[in-house]
């Protein structure tokens, strides 16, 4: 009995190790992409849309900092990295 416990959580464990691989390895093709992606866009002389970014930019400018960035992540779905940096650059 308790080597069936021991070996079910190996297996558990060794799962879960796989899994965590998978995602971090997504989660650096989905970098990847972006970075392109981001660079087409420089090249081509776009911008992304900010949902809301008058609304950003008016906090910014009355010293709100914190508030914009909430609202930007809130309008964006970024994080709080990137959403720092996005209001930092309106500034």
């Amino acid at each position: 009995m308790d080597i069936a416990i021991l070996f079910c959580t190996c297996v558990v464990v060794l799962g879960v190790a796989s899994i965590q691989t998978q995602l971090t390895r997504s989660d650096r093709r989905v970098a990847r992409v972006e970075r392109k992606l981001d660079a087409v866009m420089r090249h081509l002389g776009l911008e992304e849309e900010v949902p809301r970014k008058d609304e950003i930019l008016t906090l910014v400018r009355d010293g709100k900092q914190v508030q914009a960035i909430k609202l930007y992540r809130e309008a964006t779905g970024a994080g709080l990295v990137e959403a720092k940096q996005a209001v930092d650059a309106m500034s």
